[in-house]
């Protein structure tokens, strides 16, 4: 049975990336998204089918997530080399183009085996997503099997609905009342 990582705070992490830009390598670590809200996801491989259309997708809501005090992260087991092929090859040609947000790499799966989305017999990751909070606790997560794609729509809504501070009903959108408990 998976561990639950809701409410507990986020397994540390150090891996290299690959910016968004496809041409300088760096580094991250959860502590540098401390004071900030941090949507970590896992996908499966580079050059595949549906990894390209989440994470051009969540690229392109950056600015979204930025105005929310919010950093994204993409996490797969490939190496910054093949994640910087692979933003420099065109959507045209199966690549991803360039990006608003790093690559990172976990070569070594501790990270995608910590956050419990490692499917060891594969050596791959499943489709995981992480809302981590600025104190490093995760607030949401969400796994699912590597043939679905997740929904960016979801994300920020779900995003919007940890910040907005109240209890929230099914179906929640900012200006929507939150449920009151007297």
């Amino acid at each position: 049975m998976a561990e639950r990582l809701v409410g507990r705070l986020a397994p540390e992490f150090n891996m290299e990336t690959v910016n968004g830009d496809g041409q300088a390598f760096g580094a991250a670590s959860l502590n540098d998204y401390r004071g900030k809200w941090l949507v970590l996801f896992f996908y499966p491989l580079d050059f595949t089918f549906v990894c390209p259309t989440e994470i051009t997708a969540l690229s392109d809501a950056k600015e979204e997530f930025a105005n929310m005090n919010t950093e994204i992260l993409g996490v797969s087991v490939d190496s910054i080399h093949s994640h910087r092929a692979w933003i420099n090859l065109s959507k045209e040609e199966n690549g991803l183009g360039k990006l608003n947000f790093p690559l990172a790499s976990d070569l070594t799966k501790s990270v995608a085996r910590d956050y419990g989305v490692l499917i060891e017999e594969e050596g791959i990751a499943l489709r995981g997503l992480f809302i981590i909070d600025p104190e490093g606790e995760i607030k949401y997560q969400v796994v699912n099997h590597n043939n679905v794609g997740r929904s960016v729509e979801e994300t920020l809504r779900v995003l919007q609905a940890l910040q907005s501070g109240g209890l929230c009903p099914i179906n929640w959108k900012p200006g929507d009342k939150h449920l009151n408990t007297k």
